[in-house]
């Protein structure tokens, strides 16, 4: 070992020129060129001999290298755990919307159900209002009929602005508006009324009175007409005295044929004597301080 030492010793403690042997040729057959000398550089001694187990240059190279490489494939897994990362957060974030959009949705669809209820609830409850209306009418219409059920032969009917002064058993006429209005209250045990408006205004009444200070004979075609319109099937009664009979039936002659034939006329002629006026289908004959008396006829509401 000491000999290797005191070799090395001596290699760099003695500069080496080494004499560019190209340049010396040139020089032989050319012009005198400056000889080109390279310098060598001194070696290093090496204290250690080769395999003494000390770690060598190029083993040191190489454990740098890989020092390197297990840095550089660190730097490689934390870029792609954080691109991951990134990635899950990245994921997490359009989930959310989705989850929003699901919510939404579902949200929407439990609305469009609530309304669809809401709807059907109207709809049966507008079902249950219709059928109602129907059976109300269907109700009015038996209670017409019952009313205008045809007798055999002429009676009488007593009418009065004070309908308790009737007699009992018998049809009563009073007034449903008006100065001698009555409530329904008032006849409620009297079994069957004829309703008559003295103002042209209640298609629903049974009668009207054309007299002056009441309905005029135009009215009366007027009312004829909204009352026939709305029940087709009724009759329209027209209480008159002779002396507007004429003009009254002028003005109710313009209506429709159809509806013509539905009229009825009731004739005041107080003589006192039970009869019938020629073309009535009722007479007032007799005018009393309590109530008037009249014959009619069997189709006088029907």
């Amino acid at each position: 070992m000491a000999g290797v030492a005191t070799a090395g010793v001596a290699l760099s403690i003695c500069s080496a020129f080494v004499v560019d042997a190209a340049a010396i040729a040139s020089a032989s057959t050319g012009p005198a060129k400056t000889p080109v000398v390279h310098s060598v550089p001194a070696l290093t001694p090496s204290l250690h001999s080769p395999g003494s187990g000390k770690t060598t240059g190029k083993q040191a190279q190489a454990a740098k290298a890989q020092t390197t490489s297990r840095i550089a494939a660190g730097g490689q897994a934390k870029a792609a755990s954080a691109a991951q990362v990134a990635k899950a957060a990245g994921a997490g974030q359009a989930a959310k919307p989705a989850g929003a959009a699901q919510v939404a949705k579902a949200a929407s669809a439990a609305q469009a159900v609530k309304a669809a209820s809401a709807k059907q609830a109207a709809k049966a409850a507008s079902a249950r209002q219709a059928a109602k209306a129907a059976s109300a009418r269907q109700a009015a219409k038996a209670a017409r009929a019952r009313q205008v059920a045809k007798p055999a032969s002429n009676y009488l009917i007593y009418d009065s602005v004070t309908p308790s002064a009737i007699p009992g058993n018998h049809e009563i006429a009073t007034y449903a508006n008006g100065r001698y209005a009555i409530s329904g209250a008032q006849v409620a045990n009297r079994g069957k009324v004829l309703w008559i408006d003295t103002r042209g205004s209640d298609p629903d009444a049974a009668v009207l009175d054309v007299e002056p200070g009441d309905a005029t004979p135009w009215l009366a075609a007027q009312w004829t007409k909204s009352k026939l319109s709305a029940h087709p099937g009724d009759i329209a009664i027209l209480y008159t005295m002779r002396s507007e009979w004429g003009a009254t039936k002028a003005a109710v002659g313009k209506l429709p044929a159809s509806m013509g034939s539905r009229v009825r006329w009731w004739i005041a002629d107080p003589t006192g004597v039970n009869h019938l006026v020629s073309g009535s289908s009722a007479t007032q004959w007799y005018w009393g301080t309590s109530y008037d008396i009249s014959t009619a006829t069997p189709d006088f509401e029907s």
